[in-house]
């Protein structure tokens, strides 16, 4: 005998030993034997010498399902190879047996303290190496369990009946299966369940993997189509630039308002004895799966979002009945959004109910304007939702009738039949199925009011009611399975409807993509040429138009700032003095205006004498002081800041008609504001420092030679253009007389009668005596202006101290003095903070204090502006929906892609069929 002979014998039994040894060490492990090394990696499989099994002094039962984990991976393995049809079979057969020997096994380490962990490596390794068998058979499998018929046994085991049947066999006190047996169960069912597409629960998803990522699919193309009309809508202009919406139509007692609640899940449309809904309301339903908050917004109106729909339903009732009396109804549509993560992606036009009679206080033409205004949202391409109640014939349903009229094969409608509980389940089921009226759509049978209540669990308009609809469906149909079951093949609860409207609206829209897309690019071009053309390219926005119109503004002001400093205050504030100096002058001094044609009286001391007066004379000093004292006590510090006030508003008025402002109203109001309210802000702390700073004066004036010089010189130019001034009034009076001679003979005539030589009839303000006594004193104004100007030049009014035979000279310099010191303080106080402030207002009115939609506004002021804006607007847009559209098409361009390879798999399949299934 071989020495290799003699080792094979001999290897058992040196186990057996070892294994003895290795028990004693560890008394309470329980592991059954593996083969040996030669048995595993041996050429030949061979039996142990008897007692290789055993265990020294311990006798534990052995556990069967042992064996099983080291054989199920290795045939895991090889069914990667089997059809899908056995393949599944052997793996829902082995998942029984596992499940039956796990349940046993467990017991007894239960009994011993010892196997929970050894039970869960087990069943993991098991469904570990199961599930990639199950992932490679679940395409055969779906596409061959329905043609092939199995036992009864596997049915039970792919209904998960078997694991309920089984589960007292565990040998627990009381029949109670371990809590590892149990999960093991329910990882058997799982998988098996998770291979074959089968769910346990039902409030589980029933939907297959493929069909819920198809579901998902449908619902992103037509959440991104709802977006896409929504952007059309507010291009406008263009029906073909209109993707098709779902139009609910139905008589008033049909339930229409009810079966769009029951879509959104809550109370929201105007209720009332009469007709209340009078203008179409377009609803558009946002899916948001991630909100926490249910709310609704009116894009037109602007109001925000709106949580409490009672006050949406308040909203729409107040602009329906906003429609006048005479009319009833109007085309003007109402544009509703509300977002939740309870409704679907939908697109919904409600319109106003059919009548079949008007009433007294409504006129005899409604029943037709409601008619043409429904037809007129019934047309291709929107779908339609005829609304019908089931306690009337079809045949009388107003709905179906419209639609027939311009859909009559039924291909664009959906019928949707309400209050199916008021009829027998019967009835309802023939009505249902009708098919005298046939529609492709088919019709959906609902029961959409919400169901009475008396306690406070559920109560009208207080939370979403889609539950209590449900329920109240679920409870309805259910009761009637023959009717209404699934067998019967007949689509019923709100639920459906809800999936129908959004298959067919998705459907419908994605038929219209091409057209509009089209219709779009054309619009596109036209929108293209026209920006090119008139705008030469030109970018604008209204954010944009402000800024740069308030920039030009701004700019202008700048260079207003910098041309307008002391200087010019000083020359305007002179001019305004220098008026009042001849105002007094002319009070105190010169002539006055003929107020009557009686003979003038006799003056003691007359100007012409004042030459030749006494340097002394009292008259003459006294006069000369109240006059200077009547010019320092003017308030010059008011006048000077008025003035000044008044001269940079003048300039900030021609500023805004000089700039794009001119032609927005608000923002010239907003511009005048800022400024007037700077200005008004620091006036009363301006005018007190300047009539502090001019005190002195009040009291005493000292004037050098150089200010008499300056001021001699002055005042003979403002004499001199007072004298222009007469020269000119003298000769419009003259004009308006009619001619010179007969000026000259009328005022001869005047001078006779002021001096008593002619005695006048009346009083002479008839013909042209008002003209002539003006032209007189016009004419007595000017020589006096001239003999003045003779004597400022004379030398007696060449020094200072002869004041009193100068009065203009000296008040000339005291108004010089006043404008110098008033000039310092209204340039600090006054000038310096305007000029500052100004810009940092405008910015806070016109810049970062208007609200988007303000800016909007302001901009659409300028027709020319507003006509850009639409021409670069509507080019935005049509670019984005178009940008879109492509997204949309990659999405179908992907699904397309999906749907030929699950075609060549089932082709695939179908040969593999034809060649026969194989074990191995």
């Amino acid at each position: 005998m071989s020495s290799q002979k003699l080792a094979r014998l001999a290897r058992p039994t040196l186990r057996f030993n070892l294994a003895r040894r290795y028990m004693h060490n560890q008394p309470s492990i329980l592991h059954p034997i593996r083969p040996s090394a030669s048995t595993r990696y041996g050429g030949r499989r061979k039996s142990w010498p008897f007692g290789a099994y055993s265990l020294h002094n311990i006798n534990v039962p052995t556990v069967r399902n042992a064996s099983f984990a080291r054989i199920l991976p290795k045939l895991a393995v090889k069914l990667v190879r089997i059809p899908a049809m056995f393949g599944a079979a052997m793996i829902g057969g082995l998942a029984y047996l596992q499940y039956q020997a796990t349940q046993a096994g467990n017991y007894a380490m239960d009994v011993l303290g010892k196997g929970k962990e050894w039970a869960s490596n087990t069943a993991g390794g098991l469904f570990g190496g199961a599930k990639g068998v199950a992932e490679q058979t679940k395409a055969g499998w779906e596409r061959t369990k329905e043609g092939i018929e199995w036992p009864v046994w596997m049915k039970e085991i792919l209904e998960g009946r078997q694991g309920a049947e089984g589960g007292g066999s565990g040998g627990g006190p009381g029949g109670e299966p371990p809590r590892q047996s149990r999960a093991g169960a329910a990882a058997a069912a799982a998988g098996t369940g998770a291979a074959f597409g089968y769910t346990q629960s039902p409030e589980d998803d029933e939907r297959s993997g493929e069909a819920a990522a198809r579901d998902d699919q449908m619902m992103m193309l037509t959440k991104k189509m709802i977006e896409i009309r929504s952007i059309l809508q507010m291009v406008g202009q263009s029906s073909a630039l209109v993707l098709p919406s779902i139009v609910v139509i139905g008589s008033q007692s049909s339930g229409k308002s009810s079966v769009l609640e029951a879509i959104v899940g809550h109370e929201f449309l105007p209720k009332g004895s009469n007709m209340i809904t009078r203008r179409p309301i377009e609803l558009t339903l946002v899916n948001t799966p991630d909100a926490q908050a249910e709310y609704g917004e009116f894009p037109a109106l602007g109001l925000g979002k709106i949580t409490d729909f009672a006050s949406i339903q308040k909203t729409l009732t107040d602009l329906n009945l906003a429609v006048p009396a005479q009319d009833c109804v109007s085309d003007d549509p109402i544009q509703l959004s509300i977002y939740s993560p309870n409704v679907p992606d939908l697109s919904l036009i409600d319109l106003p109910g059919y009548i079949q009679v008007s009433g007294l206080d409504q006129p005899l033409e409604l029943k037709q304007k409601i008619a043409d205004l429904c037809d007129k949202y019934i047309q291709p391409p929107n779908v339609i939702l005829a609304i019908s109640a089931a306690d009337v014939d079809l045949a009388n349903s107003t709905a179906l009738r419209a639609s027939r009229r311009v859909d009559p094969r039924g291909e664009r409608t959906i019928g949707v039949v309400t209050k199916m509980d008021l009829v027998e389940a019967e009835r309802g089921a023939s009505i249902l199925s009708d098919r005298k009226y046939p529609l492709r759509l088919g019709y959906v049978g609902v029961v959409s009011r919400v169901p009475p209540t008396s306690g406070g669990l559920f109560s009208r308009g207080s939370g979403n009611i889609t539950s209590a609809i449900t329920k109240n469906e679920n409870a309805f149909f259910s009761a009637h399975p023959l009717e209404f079951g699934s067998e019967s093949e007949l689509d019923v609860g709100t639920t459906t409807l809800r999936k129908k409207l959004m298959h067919v609206l998705e459907q419908t829209m994605a038929a219209s993509l091409q057209g509009t897309s089209d219709a779009i690019h054309q619009e596109l071009e036209e929108a293209t040429y026209e920006f090119k053309v008139q705008y030469n390219d030109r970018p604008l926005s209204a954010e944009s138009y402000l800024a740069e119109s308030l920039d030009a503004f701004k700019h202008s002001f700048k260079e207003f700032a910098e041309s307008f400093g002391r200087p010019q205050v000083r020359e305007l504030l002179k001019e305004e003095l220098d008026q009042r100096v001849l105002d007094l002058l002319a009070q105190r001094y010169w002539n006055k205006p003929i107020s009557d044609l009686t003979p003038a009286p006799i003056e003691p001391d007359p100007l012409s004498d004042l030459p030749k007066a006494d340097p002394e004379s009292l008259y003459w000093h006294r006069k000369l002081d109240t006059s200077s004292s009547s010019l320092t006590k003017l308030g010059i510090g008011r006048l000077a800041t008025t003035v000044v006030a008044n001269a940079l508003q003048s300039e900030v008025d021609r500023l805004i008609n000089a700039s794009t402002f001119s032609t927005h109203p608000f923002a010239r109001q907003a511009i005048t504001d800022a400024s007037s309210g700077i200005l008004n802000e620091r006036f009363y702390s301006t005018s007190d420092q300047v009539e502090n700073c001019i005190k002195p004066y009040k009291y005493e004036i000292e004037v050098d030679d150089n200010e008499w010089a300056k001021g001699r010189q002055n005042v003979a130019t403002v004499l001199k253009n007072e004298l222009k001034a007469c020269e000119a009034a003298e000769k419009s009076v003259e004009s308006a007389v009619g001619g010179k001679r007969k000026l000259k003979d009328v005022m001869g005539f005047i001078d006779r009668v002021r001096k008593g030589e002619v005695v006048l009839e009346g009083d002479g303000v008839g013909g042209g005596g008002g003209f002539s006594r003006e032209a007189v004193f016009l004419r007595d104004r000017a020589s006096t202006l001239q003999m003045r100007l003779l004597a400022l030049k004379s030398r007696q009014c060449s020094t200072k101290t002869n004041k009193y035979y100068c009065p203009e000279i000296f008040l000339d310099v005291v108004a010089d003095k006043l404008t110098s010191t008033a000039v310092l303080f209204l340039n600090v106080e006054l000038l310096s903070e305007f000029y500052y402030n100004f810009p940092r207002e405008l910015d806070s009115k016109l810049g970062r204090g208007l609200r988007p939609e303000e800016v909007e506004k302001f901009a659409r002021e300028d027709k020319r502006i507003a006509r850009h804006l639409d021409v670069v607007r509507r080019k935005e847009m049509l670019e984005l929906v178009l940008g879109k559209m492509e997204s949309l098409r990659d999405l179908e361009g992907r699904e397309k892609r999906r749907e030929a390879d699950r075609n060549t798999q089932i082709k695939g399949a179908k040969k593999q069929r034809e060649r026969g299934w194989g074990l191995f």
